[in-house]
């Protein structure tokens, strides 16, 4: 769940994240997204959309018409200096800059066109994956209605990965990475102990935990990823298969814990980022976060800790013997009381309970084993 998008993460301070120089998804994800492969295919399933950065380049315009464009759409985030993260801590025009550049890039079938845009006069046609038209209609979105970045390219970086989103799905947050480090960090002490089971990501939202997991059980292991947003399951499905993770990730529509009956007490973990912002304080969240990011992702009740404490709950049961569990807060406050409460409420079934914090040294996750 996450405050913002720059850090949009829980503690939600802007969805804007870093977009990695160095990795290029077009050479990694090329290949067609196939849903027959996909455990959550369905005839009813939502169909995803295809981010930007692979859509065919079927349309064409002049750089000179894409400079008029790229000039407009400069000057428009220029105009918003630091009005955004004065208002509620929103993206500054720099940020906005950034997003301008990765959004030609995502647009141009050769990006190397780029610097070519400083040129006037240059009727050199190049080719486009979206229309000059749409390019407009976006940046007026980004700007006017503060639109996630995210949701109007169609991805985000997360770790290594390029993940697919869009509006209705939660954006994936920098501090949640982690969380596969932490998980990492148990399979190589327990070795294969953990590694050959079942796990399981709670709340799967576009598949980045699982998928993050998945790569480092390799295929020994197996997971299953639940999210009771029909669309957010069949992105997930979507992201899974085109790391080719298909026969690793299980993708499962349904509430928490209601879809796990045939692996009751057979779990070697249990990973979730819930929703955990007090309801009182959605109002006041990015707007790019509070007004477009689903609420169904974000908001954990009058406290924040409705879902948290269902997930201790129903964890207990669902863990075998040695399982392994860590949980996503929106900080400090959160996770002192559900270690206090793991520790002392829950029928002692949990041990080695530890509160790890995120990159920014915030308080943040909630790790423990099962008895």
């Amino acid at each position: 769940m996450r405050v913002s998008l720059t850090r949009a993460c829980r503690f939600y301070t802007s969805p804007i994240t870093p977009k990695p120089s160095f990795f290029s998804p077009r050479a990694i994800l090329n290949q067609p997204f196939s849903s027959s492969s996909s455990s959550s295919s369905h005839s009813s399933t939502p169909k995803p959309k295809t981010p930007l950065f692979l859509k065919p380049p079927k349309y064409s315009a002049t750089l000179s018409d894409l400079k008029k464009w790229h000039n407009w759409a400069k000057a428009l985030a220029s105009s918003v200096r630091s009005t955004f993260a004065d208002s509620d801590n929103g993206p500054d025009s720099s940020i906005l800059f950034r997003e301008l550049n990765w959004l030609v890039e995502d647009s141009l079938e050769d990006p190397s066109l780029i610097p070519q845009l400083g040129f006037q006069n240059n009727s050199q046609s190049v080719r486009l994956r979206i229309g000059l038209d749409e390019l407009y209609g976006l940046w007026k979105q980004r700007i006017e209605k503060r639109k996630p970045f995210q949701y109007l390219v169609g991805c985000e970086h997360w770790r290594d990965l390029v993940l697919s989103v869009e509006e209705g799905v939660f954006i994936p947050r920098p501090e949640t990475e982690l969380m596969v480090d932490l998980v990492s960090d148990v399979l190589v002490r327990d070795n294969d102990g953990l590694r050959d089971g079942f796990w399981v990501d709670l709340g799967t939202g576009s598949g980045a935990i699982a998928i993050g997991i998945a790569r480092v059980l390799g295929s020994k292991g197996s997971i299953i990823a639940v999210d009771l947003n029909p669309l957010a399951a069949a992105v997930a499905a979507f992201n899974a298969q085109r790391y080719g993770l298909q026969d690793i990730i299980e993708i499962r529509q349904g509430s928490w814990f209601g879809k796990l009956k045939d692996v009751e007490g057979k779990l070697s973990g249990v990973v979730s980022n819930p929703p955990y912002i007090p309801s009182d304080d959605i109002s006041g969240l990015q707007v790019e976060v509070g007004k477009h990011e689903p609420r169904l992702a974000l908001d954990g009740g009058v406290d924040g800790l409705d879902y948290l404490l269902h997930l201790c709950n129903g964890t207990a049961s669902m863990l075998k013997p040695g399982g392994f569990f860590a949980f996503e807060t929106n900080g400090e406050k959160q996770c002192k009381f559900l270690k206090n409460y793991l520790e002392n409420d829950s029928a002692c079934s949990f041990c080695n309970v530890s509160i790890v914090s995120d990159f920014a040294g915030i308080q943040r996750f909630v790790t423990g084993f099962r008895q």
